[in-house]
């Protein structure tokens, strides 16, 4: 079950929910994807990312862990029609991917810490 999908804005991350969720959770650690290219190259949306992971490290004092958030949609889209295919989804449940992207990304943590990268 997903804790909670928060989007990020051009105007910036929704702090109030992030806040509550913090209050409410107490995690030791933050999980951010980090969004490579396929070819391992920068991009605006991985330097967007990794700015957020940097604010959140600062705002709440954790470590912050970056994950290959490569293919994680098309993972979580591939789980979301397996899951329709099998009657559990329905059509109407397809924001459910965001979160579904996301737990395959805090997944690929649980599976391979020692792949993640530590936010210096």
């Amino acid at each position: 079950r997903a804790v909670a999908v928060i989007n990020v804005h051009a105007s910036g991350p929704d702090w109030v929910a992030l806040d509550r969720v913090h209050k409410e959770w107490h995690p030791d650690g933050l999980v951010i994807g980090d969004p490579l290219t396929l070819d391992d190259k920068d991009q605006p949306a991985r330097k967007r990312a990794h700015a957020f992971a940097r604010q959140l490290r600062e705002r709440y004092a954790l470590p912050v862990v970056l994950i290959d958030e490569r293919s994680s949609s098309v993972e979580a889209a591939q789980r979301f029609a397996r899951e329709r295919a099998d009657g559990r989804k329905r059509r109407r449940d397809a924001e459910a991917l965001d979160a579904m992207a996301a737990a395959v990304i805090v997944e690929r943590w649980l599976a391979a810490p020692d792949q993640a990268t530590l936010l210096p």
